[in-house]
């Protein structure tokens, strides 16, 4: 036997929704149906995509045989490849890491679909997939010798009982072991396959599956979020922290934002931040949400072991670091996520100056971003904060949440990408980053001046 086999099932799985309506347009543009869809279609697309399968919409499903008969089937092939590309663009953002993953270890990659075969096959092509079990549609020589759809199916319709039993001819057929198999579906109608493998996986799953999973400890996913990142109808928590946590949720400080228009709405994007106090995390992430963006973060492996910060900053998407270890795993994990699409924060300086050396107007950075950057090809924005260090100094253990009548006033701004990285020299690229942080910041910062004892003790962490 094989090491085993990884099965994807397509809508609402790996696509965020049903790919129904981009085939059934490229037959109706072919010429090949006399709509663009079924009767009724809108309605059960809208309760599909409101709740998943259900048994009404499976049926329809399996009678969109019925819309090819008679049609020749290289037609429909030629279709189906005309949909594939925008199919293929709506990929679920960490998906193609999932695959990488399988791959490594040796996993054939199986497209396992209700869909009919031909209308997937190209867009499983694009999207790197290895085989294809899916349903099929009947077929006839005509007397002209052309193939042509009949209008029933060739076997079983592939859902249900019926994709396990397909999926089990596959394996059989190619000598994998299901026990050593994954599966991955968002259907409480897909349990016979998932219950037929070794490593189950509930991929944004119907409330039914969602119960089943956690009554059977099943992993649940979201792949349009980083691992760990909990989805309720289509929010997660960073989504709860920019409604509940608006700036007027923290009286203590005040806040003076501009340059988000330099932020990229969408896409791969390496923020790239000064670091002055622990209300950072604040500043740079008020200014973020408000710009659209989820801001996923890097933080100590230390943070992740604590009782009730730990569970939140997997929630928030965070990317774990191990300082004293292995490194390269945080880099891979962030270029994973850039990969992504994701909007990635970094503060090059590592940790927040200590003593005299916050006052030192040269900012020096670890080359963690121009590395990234270059594996990646993200922009790099450059955002420079200040003043969060009177919210809260480096000296104490907690922000100063009774500053009620005069809050210090937080500046952050925003520049365009860095210009000009081209990873000939990280050390060079990581200077230049730090050099456009610094552009961003008032002239005050970039005065040298002797500190007091009393700026040096508020700069240093309490013993």
């Amino acid at each position: 036997m094989a090491a085993g086999a990884a099965f994807f099932d397509l809508d609402r799985t790996l696509l965020p929704g049903s790919s129904a309506v981009a085939f059934n347009e490229a037959l109706f543009e072919a010429g090949l149906s006399a709509r663009a869809g079924l009767p009724g279609q809108g309605l059960w697309m809208r309760t599909y995509e409101l709740v998943g399968e259900t048994v009404p919409t499976m049926l329809v499903a399996r009678a969109s045989a019925l819309a090819v008969r008679g049609r020749r089937v290289d037609a429909v092939s030629a279709a189906a490849e005309t949909a594939a590309g925008p199919l293929a663009e709506e990929l679920e953002p960490w998906a193609a890491g999932l695959f990488r993953r399988h791959r490594a270890a040796g996993r054939r990659l199986v497209l396992a679909t209700t869909s009919p075969l031909e209308l997937v096959l190209p867009l499983a092509g694009r999207l790197g997939f290895d085989d294809v079990v899916a349903t099929r549609w009947a077929t006839r020589v005509d007397h002209e010798g052309e193939l042509r759809y009949t209008g029933g199916l060739d076997g079983r319709f592939a859902w249900g009982r019926g994709k396990l039993a397909a999926v089990r001819q596959w394996s059989a057929h190619h000598r994998i072991d299901l026990a050593e198999s994954w599966a991955y579906s968002d259907s409480f109608f897909d349990l016979p396959l998932l219950m037929g493998v070794g490593h189950p996986t509930a991929v944004h799953p119907d409330a039914r599956l969602l119960a089943v999973a956690a009554l059977r400890r099943w992993p649940v996913l979201h792949l349009d979020a980083p691992p760990g990142v909990p989805k309720l109808l289509g929010v997660e928590p960073l989504d709860l922290v920019k409604l509940l946590l608006p700036r007027r949720a923290f009286p203590y400080a005040r806040f003076d934002i501009a340059g988000t228009e330099h932020l990229p709405r969408r896409g791969q994007v390496i923020v790239a931040a000064n670091h002055r106090s622990y209300f950072d995390v604040v500043a740079v992430g008020l200014t973020l949400l408000e710009a659209g963006r989820r801001p996923r973060g890097l933080a100590k492996k230390e943070l992740f072991d604590a009782p009730l910060i730990g569970p939140l900053l997997v929630a928030a998407g965070s990317i774990r670091v191990d300082r004293t270890g292995d490194r390269v795993a945080a880099l891979r994990a962030a270029e994973e996520a850039l990969r992504a699409g994701e909007c990635l924060v970094m503060m090059p300086q590592g940790t927040i100056p200590r003593g005299e050396a916050f006052f030192e107007p040269k900012l020096v950075g670890k080359t963690g971003v121009a590395r990234l950057a270059a594996a990646t090809g993200a922009p790099v924005v450059p955002l420079a904060v200040w003043n969060t260090e009177a919210v809260w100094p480096r000296s104490a253990r907690v922000p100063g949440v009774a500053n009620l009548l005069r809050p210090p006033l937080v500046r952050v701004r925003v520049g365009p990408p860095v210009p000009g990285l081209h990873a000939r020299s990280m050390r060079a690229d990581t200077e230049r980053v730090m050099d456009a942080i610094a552009g961003l910041l008032p002239p005050e910062a970039h005065l040298r001046r002797v500190p007091t004892a009393g700026d040096v003790a508020r700069a240093t962490p309490p013993a």
